[in-house]
């Protein structure tokens, strides 16, 4: 399967600024926008919390524990990064502010304290502000920045799944794919097996441990901040069968890893019609995203559609596989059902097994709104400065792809910008 260090360029024939992020995570600040305030009243307690070098399930387990309710009672609107600082609203049922109040954790603050009569739900957030420091550069990158950038806010970006969603080993979407196969024992080695000279010792050490069928010694081995790892090996290493062993992960964990496997499907499909020069044009059987309503439609007559494309109104969408997913239809919907099959995946493997995601379609174009660029300094160094808006859903780090142009890209002669 493609991975995300290999796809195309929309913007390749401009040149980029190269340069870093998230040297700490001051550089990489995430702001939700949510589609509503708190009421003021209601059984659910909604906290604004400040988080750094912690997962959004980890704020999860912390509060958890804290207010003593179970991982149910407690909501997000979406997943933020580990590597940054991130600010996002929870909610936990019948919990009190001055129990809020108690809380103490060294990388995670509460900033501000509501209420609401409901739970807060995944996706209920309008998107999310980004404020991006890019170091390693000149200031005069800034021009380039801003030419990329703003090329990006008119026509839209390839709203692809960023590397981020594959793991540190860029794995998750091969291990998705083994849960939605029933290849237990697969997923096992692909989380726990595999040993690479470039990893850490412990971890390297870990997994020759589990490779070797000493399963006890590799729990020793694994360090505690592998949580999911540990959580695997744990019932291996008291002779409980692999069915256990999966099933002792956070379910969280589990379902992200299926999502990283329909993220690589999604991106394969987007990145051919980038190369293809169809990204922001409709074709016969595409199913298109209303950016104002988030509905859906088939698209039957694409030159009466294709205006409102041109004015960012709708966009294509790809496939995020799964039993409930509505289909493309014509060329579009066999491109996509190619690109199932060549993972070595049938329609049919989602009909049975415990690992079926429903699916869903994905627009492939990100809105990228109020872009702005500029050089600066500080204690850590000159530094470029990027902000902008996002859609829910949306990578940043695919919008800094494009400015900074790191990583190889695949054939980018044949983008059309």
């Amino acid at each position: 399967m493609l991975t995300a260090e290999s796809l195309c360029h929309l913007t390749a024939d401009e040149p980029g600024i190269g340069g870093a992020i998230k040297q700490r995570p001051e550089d990489f600040v995430v702001e939700e926008l949510p589609l509503s305030d708190p009421q003021g009243h209601g059984d659910h307690l909604y906290l604004f919390i400040e988080k750094r070098k912690r997962l959004t399930t980890d704020v999860v387990r912390f509060l958890s524990r804290h207010f003593g309710v179970p991982w149910t009672a407690i909501g997000y609107a979406g997943l933020k990064d580990k590597h940054a600082v991130t600010r996002q609203w929870f909610s936990v049922e019948h919990a009190t502010e001055a129990r809020a109040a108690e809380f103490r954790d060294e990388f995670i603050q509460i900033l501000d304290i509501g209420r609401n009569p409901r739970k807060l739900k995944r996706g209920y957030l309008r998107g999310n502000r980004f404020e991006i420091k890019v170091r390693g550069i000149d200031a005069g990158g800034a021009v380039r920045a801003k030419r990329v950038l703003g090329r990006l806010a008119q026509g839209g970006a390839p709203n692809f799944h960023g590397e981020q969603r594959f793991g540190y080993k860029r794995v998750n979407h091969l291990l998705g794919r083994a849960l939605i196969l029933g290849d237990l024992r697969g997923f096992l080695d692909g989380l726990l097996g595999g040993p690479e000279p470039s990893e850490v010792e412990p971890n390297r050490m870990a997994r020759e441990a589990y490779e070797a069928g000493d399963y006890k010694r590799a729990l020793e081995l694994w360090p505690k901040v592998h949580r999911f790892e540990r959580q695997a090996i744990g019932p291996l290493s008291r002779g409980a069968p692999i069915e256990h062993a999966v099933r002792a992960i956070d379910k969280p964990h589990l379902l992200l890893m299926i999502s990283a496997y329909q993220s690589a499907i999604f991106n394969a499909v987007l990145n051919e019609r980038i190369k293809a020069g169809s990204f922001a044009t409709l074709l016969e059987g595409d199913l298109a995203f209303i950016h104002s309503t988030r509905g859906i439609f088939e698209v039957k007559e694409p030159a009466v559609e294709q205006p409102r494309c041109d004015r960012l109104e709708i966009s294509p969408t790809g496939p995020m596989w799964g039993r409930k997913m509505s289909r493309a239809c014509r060329d579009v919907g066999a491109a996509e059902l190619r690109a199932l099959h060549e993972t070595g995946v049938k329609e049919e493997d989602f009909e049975h097994g415990r690992f079926t995601p429903d699916g869903a379609r994905r627009v492939m174009r990100m809105l990228v709104r109020e872009p702005l660029v500029s050089a600066g300094a500080d204690e850590f160094g000159p530094y470029i400065y990027c902000g902008f808006e996002l859609d829910r859903g949306s990578f940043a780090t695919i919008v800094m792809r494009e400015i900074m142009k790191n990583g190889p890209a695949a054939d980018e002669a044949d983008v059309a910008a």
